[in-house]
């Protein structure tokens, strides 16, 4: 038997037990009459297994019972779990729909807009391509290189919003076969390109990250996520996802530094998602590609951290001052409200 809400479902079995009751026959009897196995008979009753038409025929000749009847009640109730599951799915998928920045993904325009609960559920299945909202715990869904996934907290549930919107949006980039060796190959050209302005290095970044089998693409910040950026596979491509907002020049290459260290070091692709010890290796990888320790610690100990040996430092490394200005913040050099007329900002349209 299975109940929601506005349904129970009632296996014919439970008519056949009440014509046994009224007869007085027992299940071994009966299985006997049947000429089918007790095992099979106590299996029907108890609706474990479907009332074939075989069998509906039998019943009719054994019981004198009409066909037509079993075989309509057998119609009745395989409908009526259906309904009932639907009912109890969309339930449970009610509430976990409450916990997704519905409001924040209509204005960017990921999903229509309503207020009808029911609505977001169905929105919210269609978005993320599942039948039922709940299978985003499952782990062959939600592979994104950033962190654990658990769907018990609503800054992994604004992470999975965000970072489907990514895995929609990359469909639209034409990438290679993937080439984890060419992306290393890469990579000295595109620290280079930490000197230029947004819109000078954007395309020549996107085609080389293509040519590697890897979409980059941006998108919004999404309130509650914590999120910088993610990455993760998404059939034959990789997909960069970074976000758009507040995105100092220093900020941004470490993010995106981050990301492709997740792909040098294998971290996308698994069930669980990265470790924090994967973390710590990819914040090192982007830290050290931009400025090696060794000179950035050679730097620091000189503790000169006027603006002209910054720029002077700066030019020696091949890096923008706005990223030596960064690094000397994260390491706690340097406090968070100085020398911040050195960074450069970029203007990201989504």
């Amino acid at each position: 038997m299975v109940r929601s809400r506005s349904y129970i479902a009632t296996p014919p079995g439970a008519a056949i037990r009440e014509q046994l009751n009224d007869r007085g026959m027992n299940q071994k009897e009966f299985a006997a009459r049947m000429d089918m196995s007790e095992k099979h008979i106590s299996r029907l009753i108890n609706g474990d297994v479907q009332l074939t038409p075989d069998v509906t025929v039998r019943l009719e000749i054994v019981l004198g019972v009409p066909a037509s009847f079993w075989n309509n009640l057998e119609a009745i109730y395989r409908e009526k779990i259906v309904k009932a599951e639907a009912e109890n799915a969309m339930d449970a998928d009610i509430e976990l729909a409450k916990q997704f920045p519905y409001s924040e993904m209509a204005k960017f325009g990921w999903v229509p807009g309503t207020r009808d609960s029911k609505d977001k559920v169905i929105n919210l299945r269609k978005y993320f391509e599942v039948v039922e909202l709940t299978l985003l715990s499952n782990t062959q869904i939600t592979k994104i290189a950033c962190r654990r996934l658990a769907i018990t907290e609503k800054s992994d549930l604004a992470l999975m919003a965000w970072a489907q919107e990514a895995k929609i949006l990359a469909r639209n980039t034409p990438t290679s076969p993937i080439n984890i060796k060419g992306l290393i190959t890469a990579i000295p050209d595109i620290r280079k390109m930490t000197v230029m302005k947004f819109d000078e290095f954007f395309p020549q970044i996107k085609k080389k990250l293509s040519e590697c089998g890897i979409a980059l693409v941006f998108l919004p910040h999404l309130k509650g996520s914590f999120l910088q950026g993610a990455t993760f596979l998404d059939g034959n491509k990789i997909v960069v996802g970074l976000t758009a907002q507040g995105k100092d020049a220093d900020k941004f290459w470490f993010s995106f530094f981050h990301e492709l260290a997740h792909i040098i070091y294998g971290h996308i692709g698994r069930s669980d998602g990265t470790s924090k010890e994967d973390e710590d290796a990819a914040d090192e990888w982007s830290s050290n590609t931009l400025i090696s320790a060794e000179n950035f610690n050679a730097f620091v100990a000189g503790r000169d951290y006027s603006e002209q040996n910054i720029c002077e430092f700066a030019l020696e490394q091949g890096v923008a001052p706005g990223i030596v200005v960064g690094r000397l913040q994260r390491e706690g050099v340097v406090k968070y409200n100085m020398l911040n007329g050195l960074k450069d900002h970029y203007e990201i349209a989504v």
